[in-house]
């Protein structure tokens, strides 16, 4: 069984040291999704949701949540990302929103965390902005689609949906 990093030997919890590794090109990409009403759907696609722009206020939550990934979870690097990107797609056949991100940084440390923290909190946005007309909305499937860099080389996952 593989040992765990953030495990000492006394068994207590612990920040890794990434002091000396090098630093490389790290990059990584995640997904999720909010499934709505197909009403809901609608307001968002058409831009009449009541709190204003959905889309921008999620990309601009998602990003600055990526920013602060090391804040709010423990034992997580603080990162100077240097990219970050949230792309949406409206799925109108399966009544949802596709949220992708894409985390980039020159580091010790991958930004894996950062890609997913960025999904997760730019879903947050958008289910917060649209619950006066849906509360019925599901956060789900959120996922790590590729990361690269590192001594732990390159991951892609083989279907995501």
């Amino acid at each position: 069984m593989k040992k765990l990093s953030h495990i000492n030997d006394e068994g207590q919890v612990q920040m890794v040291d990434v002091t000396q590794k090098a630093a490389t090109l790290r990059k990584a990409k995640a997904r999720g999704q909010v499934s709505m009403k197909r009403a809901t759907m609608k307001l968002l696609a058409e831009g009449r949701i009541a709190k204003g722009n959905v889309l921008a206020a999620a990309k601009i939550a998602g990003i600055l949540a990526a920013k602060n990934t090391g804040g709010l979870i423990p034992l997580c690097h603080p990162l100077g990302l240097t990219g970050m990107d949230i792309a949406f797609v409206l799925d109108r056949k399966k009544s949802r929103v596709v949220i992708e991100s894409q985390a980039q940084t020159v580091g010790q440390t991958g930004v894996e965390m950062e890609a997913l923290t960025a999904v997760s909190v730019a879903a947050l946005t958008i289910y917060d902005m649209c619950k006066a007309v849906d509360r019925e909305m599901v956060i789900g499937d959120i996922l790590l689609l590729e990361k690269s860099g590192g001594k732990s080389g390159t991951f892609v996952r083989k279907a995501a949906k």
